[in-house]
Parts: C-alpha cells; structure tokens; sequence
C-alpha cells in the first residue's frame, strides 16, 4: 500500500516514461513539420479532441472507480480477518479459562492461536502466488506441516485443522455445545473472508474494456497536437506531454487497484496486516516476548 506524502516522483513518473518519450518525440515532429515547412493543413480544430477527451475523462473516470471498489474490498475483507482473529483469540481464552488451567488445555490453544496467525500468513502468501507455506516452520509444528503439504489451498486446509480441534474441544470437555456453536461461527466467517479474497483474486478486470479505453485514448494523444499547433506553435510539445501524462496515469492507477494482490507497491498490504494480527494475538497470549519476522525489504514510501 501507497503511503500518503511520501510517494517519490520517480515512481509515478517511472510508471508511464517509455509513453512520454515517444509522446514527447511524436509531438516534436508534428510541430517541427509545421513551424518549419509550414504545412498549414495540419491543423484541426481543437474542439475535435476536446470532445473526445471529455468522454474519455467519464469513462477513465467510472474505470478508476471499478478498480477502487475492489481494492477497499480486500482491505474491508482484511480488515475483516483482523476482528475475526482477535474474536476467535478472546473466545478460546475466556471459554477455556484464563487462570490456573491445566497444562494440556494450556498447551493446546496456544498451539491453535499460532496456527490461526499461519493463516494469516498463508492465506497473504496464497493470494500473491507465493509459497504459502514460507516461513510458516516457527507457528507450526512438523506434524502440521507435513499434513498441510498434501492440500493445494493451504490455508482452507489450516481452516480444516481448526475445525477438528473444536471437536476435540467439545469431546474433551473443555468447552459445552455452545462455545463451540461460537467458535465454529467465527470460523465460518474466517472461510467467508477467505473466499472473497479469492473472488477478488481470481476474477479477471474485463479485458475488452480496457483495451477500449486505451484505444480512444490513444486515438485522443495523437489528435491533440494538431489542434494546439495553430495557437501554440512549440509550445504545443509540453502541453500534449502533461495533458498526456495526466490520462495515462488515471490509466495506469487503475490498473494496478484493479488487482490489489500482485505483490505490487499499490496491493492491500496483507504481510503487515498479518504481522499485526501476530502481535495482538501473542499479546494476548500473554508472552513475554513477542518477536515478528522481518518485513520483506521495501522502499519508504509503500508497505506490503
């Protein structure tokens, strides 16, 4: 995710050079044929891509809107997962009992409450296309792991192991039908969250409206010049370029939110949604010492 105030003009820049350059060298020889060797016919009225620029300014408008949408949905999901955490984390605690409990109840929820901060992890890692189970070896255990590399989606199978503990809960005695009624509820909202992470993942941005918007804004840039050249002479060279960059970055910011889990500056920034979760949960584990691996190296001004 994009941090406010500290995004470097490099970056928005370096997102559409290779487009200005040949912008800027396009336009350049249109106003150098015109000044130079006088070719009147070269001009049109401005009014030609002014029309054309005011609906392509709705439709560029009503796209980044689209993208927008499905990038606050992952975060509104995400944001999801973290109260779901923090619920499913409070439930084990006060059902099971905060105080003097007995050392296998002890050991067994903290053994849940760091498969739960794995699926965090997993489900993140999972989304990006990237090994979910990647540093997963210091929340769980061997046994876990070895079971968890027989499935494709790790984290429904982290899920699954969930689940068969509650019954295990129940069986043992350490929680009545209720609590886990409430527990298997949280669960199920955890799946919800995961499915529509997945949706988002996995449902392609029409292609054929994007690249029917990139046509007619192509069609726009190359139009424009000849409508300034009359009035503006050389002028018309920076002009065309900063109109043109304003539309190609609307473009390019809308691609990159229409898709918010590529592992890119713009995505909802999963890993340190995760770290956080981690953090409150063994706090309220109540450990002495809470330790949270290193984020992956990135600039300033994005976290991921």
């Amino acid at each position: 995710m994009l941090l406010k105030e500290r995004i470097p003009w490099k970056y928005v820049l370096g997102k559409i050079r290779y487009e200005l350059l040949i912008i800027l060298v396009y336009t350049g020889i249109i106003a150098f044929l015109y000044e130079d060797y006088h070719i009147k016919h070269f001009t049109i009225p401005l009014a030609v891509p002014m029309i054309l620029g005011t609906v392509l300014s709705l439709l560029l408008a009503f796209r980044s809107n689209q993208s927008y949408d499905r990038w606050w949905e992952a975060r509104i999901i995400w944001g999801a997962i973290v109260n779901d955490s923090r619920t499913l984390t409070r439930q084990l605690l006060s059902f099971t009992g905060n105080g003097n409990v007995e050392e296998p109840v002890e050991v067994w929820r903290r053994k849940f409450i760091h498969r739960q901060i794995a699926w965090c992890y997993s489900l993140g890692q999972s989304l990006r296309r990237k090994d979910a189970l990647q540093g997963l070896d210091r929340l769980l255990s061997k046994k876990e792991l070895e079971h968890l590399k027989h499935y494709d989606n790790k984290p429904s199978a982290i899920l699954d192991l969930h689940g068969r503990d509650l019954v295990a809960l129940l069986q043992n005695g350490w929680v009545n039908e209720y609590q886990q009624v409430a527990l298997d509820s949280t669960l199920t909202r955890l799946c919800d969250s995961m499915g529509k992470s997945e949706r988002i993942k996995n449902t392609v941005f029409p292609a054929t409206y994007s690249m029917y918007i990139h046509f007619a804004m192509l069609f726009f840039i190359v139009l424009l010049p000849f409508g300034f050249l009359e009035v503006f002479g050389y002028v018309t060279i920076p002009m065309v370029t900063m109109i043109a960059a304003s539309f190609l970055l609307i473009e390019k910011m809308a691609i990159h939110l229409q898709d918010p889990f590529e592992n890119k500056p713009t995505d909802t920034p999963v890993t340190t949604i995760a770290r956080g979760i981690e953090k409150d949960l063994k706090q309220l584990l109540r450990d002495q010492q809470v330790t949270l691996p290193e984020l992956p190296a990135t600039e300033k001004y994005y976290v991921l």
